[in-house]
């Protein structure tokens, strides 16, 4: 039987600032987001021919690309996330950090974790407000990242 793990119970965690390893964001508020999405890689190729061969084109591996990492979670009000972002958007400051992806088993152990290094937000969004809903505010966020690895 495969233990394949539920997508629905999963943790993101804000590490210390990579440049001067001040404090991550351990409030639980901040750390919990209702959809993760961006988790690709790829590498990326460059077409190469060769003189005299006319039957294919070889493709040569040039590097890897990563997709930008998405959050969404409820809109808080006071939290250190939005502060981070408010810096970066407002103030042209950015503090990267590694940002971890844990997948949870039933009991919240770690079944897979993944690491991204280095990230930074490059984009904000709240949903739309509408007074004839009766919805929770969400905001969206979206994080460049150097690399990622699973741990």
């Amino acid at each position: 039987m495969l233990d394949i793990p539920v997508v629905f119970h999963f943790k993101v965690e804000f590490g210390p600032d990579s440049h001067d390893r001040s404090g991550g964001f351990s409030e639980d508020k901040d750390n919990r987001f209702q959809e993760v999405s961006g988790l690709t890689a790829e590498i990326t190729t460059e077409e190469f021919k060769e003189g005299g061969l006319n039957e294919y084109v070889r493709k040569l591996p040039t590097g890897a690309k990563y997709g930008n990492l998405s959050l969404k979670r409820g809109y808080i009000v006071d939290s250190k996330v939005g502060d981070w972002i408010r810096n970066a958007v407002e103030n042209f400051k950015f503090k990267p950090r590694d940002i971890t992806i844990s997948l949870l088993d039933e009991e919240s152990n770690p079944v897979s974790e993944w690491v991204f290094s280095a990230a930074y937000p490059v984009k904000w969004s709240l949903a739309d407000l509408k007074a004839q809903e009766n919805a929770l505010s969400i905001e969206s966020l979206e994080l460049v990242y150097k690399s990622f690895r699973k741990s």
